[in-house]
C-alpha cells in the first residue's frame, strides 16, 4: 500500500515555488511598453497615437479570455468523466494551470523577451496568452495520468514539462523559423509524446485492481460533455490567439471553424460503425471531436482553403475515434503504454498530423495566391529568412514536428524516471482513480 500522505510535501512545494516565483518576478518581469504607464505615453507620443484604442490589448483580450476559459474549464471539465475522480480532474488541473503560468512567463520571458541591456523580461497581453498555450502542453500530458499520480507528481510534471516547452518552442519557432501559431506542433505534439513517455514510464502492473473506477457513469459522462463543447466553441480562438492581424486571423478562424464541424460528423459516422449494435460511445464524441482544432493548429493561418479545411476535419474525426476503437487498447497491451483520456488519439497524432499537413500547405503556397507580401507576413520571411524558399520552408516545418516529438519522447522518460521515485505519495494500484485518496469526499 502507497502512501498518500501528502500534508507535508505537497504544502512544502506549493509554498516554496510560489515563494520562489515571488523572488524571480521580483528581479525579472516587468511591464512592457504597453502596459507601463509611462511607457505607453512614450509610446503614444512616438507613433502618433492618439486614441488608447489602439493598445495591443483590445485585439488581444478576447482571444486571451477565449483561451483562458479553454484551459481551465474546457480541459478541467474534460477530465471530469472518470466516475470517482471528478474532483482530481478539474481541480489538480487548476493547480497545473496556475503554477504553470507563472513559470512559464519566467521560461518564455527569458527565451523570447529578455532585454540584454536591462536584464529584464517585459510582459504584455500577448505573454499571458502564450503562457496560457505553454500550460496546455503539461495539461495535455496530465491527461495520460489522469487518476494514477499525486498531487505533488503533477506539479512536477508541469516544472519540467514548462521548462522543456519553451526550449523546443524557442527550437521550433526561432531557430528552425516554423510557423505554429495554434501550436499542433509545439504544444499538442509536444504535450501528448510527453504525457505518453512518462506514462509507459509508470507503467502500472496491476492497474486492473483499479478497472472498477476507470470508467465514467452517466452524470460524469454529461459534466465531460461540457468541457468539450467549451473546448469546442473556442478552438477557433485559440489557433487565432496570436495569428497576424488582419486575414491572417481572420483566415484561421474560419478554417478551424469549418475544420471541427466536419470532424464532428465524422466522429459519430465511426462510433456508431465501430459498435455491434451501432450505439454511440460518448467517449469518441467528447474527444474525437477536438482532433480536428488540433490538426488545424499550424496550417489555419496559411492559404489551406475552405475545402481543404473541412478535408482535414473529415480525415480527423476518422482517425482519432479509430484510435479510441482500436489503437488505445492495442497500446496497453502490446506496449504496456496508460493512456487514461487517450491523449494519444486526440493529441499525439493528430497534432503530428498537424505539423506535417502545415508543411505540405506551406511547400506548396505561390506568389499567385498570396501575394509577394502575403509570403513574407504570412511565413515571417524578414531578416536572414528573406531568402527562404517555400519548399525549403515546408522542410522545416516537418523538421519542427520531429523536434517537437523528440522532445516530448525523451523529456517524458527523463521526467518518468524521476517521477519513480518513493516519495512522491502516489497511490497504490488498487487506489487509483479515486479521489478519496487526496480529497475529503462528501457522498452523503
Amino acid at each position: 500500500m502507497n502512501n498518500t500522505y501528502i500534508r507535508v510535501s505537497l504544502p512544502a512545494v506549493c509554498f516554496v515555488w510560489q515563494i520562489a516565483m515571488v523572488i524571480l518576478f521580483g528581479v525579472f518581469i516587468r511591464y512592457d511598453e504597453e502596459s507601463d504607464e509611462k511607457g505607453w505615453n512614450e509610446f503614444k507620443r512616438s507613433h502618433n497615437i492618439t486614441s488608447n484604442i489602439e493598445n495591443d490589448f483590445y485585439f488581444r483580450y478576447p482571444s486571451f479570455q477565449d483561451v483562458h476559459v479553454m484551459i481551465f474549464v474546457g480541459f478541467g471539465f474534460l477530465m471530469t468523466f472518470l466516475k470517482r475522480y471528478s474532483f482530481g480532474g478539474v481541480g489538480f488541473n487548476f493547480l497545473i494551470a496556475a503554477f504553470g503560468l507563472q513559470w512559464a512567463l519566467l521560461m518564455q520571458g527569458w527565451f523570447h523577451s529578455l532585454n540584454p541591456a536591462t536584464g529584464k523580461i517585459t510582459i504584455g497581453i500577448e505573454s499571458l496568452i502564450n503562457a496560457d498555450f505553454c500550460c496546455a502542453g503539461s495539461l495535455i500530458a496530465y491527461g495520460a495520468l489522469l487518476g494514477k499520480v499525486s498531487p505533488v507528481q503533477t506539479m512536477v510534471l508541469t516544472l519540467f514539462g514548462v521548462t522543456l516547452f519553451a526550449v523546443e518552442e524557442y527550437i521550433i519557432l526561432d531557430l528552425l523559423h516554423c510557423r505554429d501559431a495554434g501550436g499542433s506542433m509545439v504544444i499538442h505534439t509536444f504535450g501528448g509524446y510527453y504525457g505518453l513517455a512518462i506514462s509507459w514510464v509508470l507503467y502500472r502492473p496491476n492497474l486492473n485492481l483499479s478497472k472498477r473506477l476507470h470508467g465514467s457513469v452517466y452524470h460524469s459522462d454529461v459534466f465531460a460533455m461540457i468541457g468539450t463543447l467549451f473546448l469546442w466553441m473556442f478552438w477557433p480562438s485559440f489557433n487565432s490567439a496570436i495569428t497576424n492581424h488582419g486575414a491572417g486571423q481572420h483566415r484561421t478562424v474560419i478554417n478551424t471553424y469549418l475544420s471541427l464541424a466536419s470532424c464532428v460528423l465524422t466522429t459519430f459516422a465511426i462510433s456508431s460503425m465501430g459498435q455491434k449494435k451501432g450505439k454511440l460511445d460518448m467517449v469518441h464524441v467528447q474527444n474525437a471531436s477536438l482532433a480536428a482544432g488540433v490538426a488545424m493548429g499550424t496550417s489555419a493561418e496559411f492559404m489551406i482553403t475552405p475545402y481543404g479545411s473541412i478535408i482535414v476535419g473529415f480525415c480527423c474525426g476518422i482517425i482519432s475515434t479509430f484510435g479510441y476503437l482500436y489503437v488505445t487498447p492495442f497500446l496497453e497491451k502490446r506496449l504496456k503504454l496508460q493512456d487514461t483520456c487517450g491523449i494519444h488519439n486526440l493529441h499525439a497524432v493528430p497534432g503530428m498530423l498537424g505539423g506535417f499537413v502545415g508543411a505540405i500547405v506551406a511547400a506548396a503556397a505561390t506568389e499567385d495566391i498570396y501575394g509577394k507580401e502575403g509570403l513574407v507576413e504570412t511565413f515571417g520571411l524578414t531578416g536572414k529568412f528573406q531568402n527562404r524558399t517555400m519548399s525549403t520552408q515546408g522542410a522545416y516545418q516537418a523538421a519542427g514536428t520531429c523536434v517537437a516529438i523528440a522532445f516530448g519522447l525523451v523529456g517524458g522518460v527523463c521526467v518518468g524516471f524521476i517521477l519513480r521515485f518513493p516519495l512522491w505519495g502516489d497511490a497504490a494500484d488498487d487506489f487509483c482513480f479515486d479521489d478519496e485518496a487526496y480529497w475529503e469526499v462528501r457522498l452523503h
